[in-house]
């Protein structure tokens, strides 16, 4: 498929890179990106030769919000019956572990698009943060969910209220990135990363996210049953055989993903 608002590439070994590409809009979300972001997660996902994605941006911005003009003039009925939200939640379907490298302005959708992702590495220069109060709106695409629970309620309200920007060391020091990097090795460290997660049994990665995804939503009880559920069922998979039987062997396993 071709595509004019990201570029996609496959990085050996195992790493899909998907980078926004609007430069002159700080990478601004708008709908034809994310249109075309979506099915590129869904190929990726699909494909057997993936095992870890990572979504970025430029060192200038990873996305400085969503498409405000494209917005501006919208009504209720626009937004219900364009149905922005749908293309979100491809985010959430995806499988595979995703990773956000983030650089320079990360605000408003962007950020939320970084939060969507499971693990965020962060450039110096990156800044974090939910603006759309001064635009007379919230955060509409997971912002005031995800944002309280990783940061807290105190710090996520003065962000959404009061448009706080974060620092990434800041970020890093509130839970909400995993590791922060200087510009110009941020996305060499955050593909290094993804690498790590690729070399991973696949089916395993694929379900232990899913484990820890589940935990925001599931009491402790149903979570743990949830988790016990998970782990039973990779006890049916020749990797689960074959990654014992290399331990016990004391040799590199050779994962299969079945």
């Amino acid at each position: 498929m071709t595509y004019e608002n990201i570029l996609v590439e496959r990085i050996d070994p195992r790493v899909g890179l998907i980078r926004l590409n609007r430069p002159k809009a700080l990478n601004a979300l708008s709908p034809e990106l994310m249109a075309e972001l979506s099915p590129a997660l869904i190929e990726l996902d699909a494909d057997a030769g993936i095992g870890c994605i990572v979504i970025t941006g430029s060192e200038r911005a990873f996305a400085a919000g969503a498409d405000i003009k494209a917005m501006a003039h919208a009504s209720v009925v626009d937004m219900l019956t364009d149905d922005l939200i749908a293309r979100w939640e491809t985010i959430r379907g995806v499988k595979k572990p995703v990773i956000a490298a983030v650089s320079g302005f990360c605000l408003g959708g962007g950020c939320e698009l970084a939060m969507a992702c499971d693990m965020i590495v962060a450039s110096e220069s990156a800044v974090f943060g939910q603006p759309e109060i001064t635009l007379g709106i919230m955060p509409g695409f997971g912002g005031t969910q995800r944002l309280t629970a990783t940061v807290g309620k105190a710090l996520a309200m003065e962000i959404v209220l009061t448009d706080r920007r974060l620092t990434a060391a800041e970020a890093l020091a509130y839970g909400l990135v995993n590791h922060v990097y200087p510009v110009e090795t941020y996305l060499e460290e955050a593909l290094k990363l993804a690498a790590k997660v690729a070399a991973m049994a696949p089916l395993a990665a694929r379900l232990a996210k899913e484990a820890v995804g589940k935990s925001f939503e599931l009491s402790l009880n149903e979570g743990l049953e949830y988790e016990r559920r998970l782990f039973h069922m990779l006890f049916a998979t020749a990797d689960q055989k074959e990654g014992m039987a290399a331990f016990a062997e004391k040799r590199k396993p050779q994962w299969t993903g079945r």
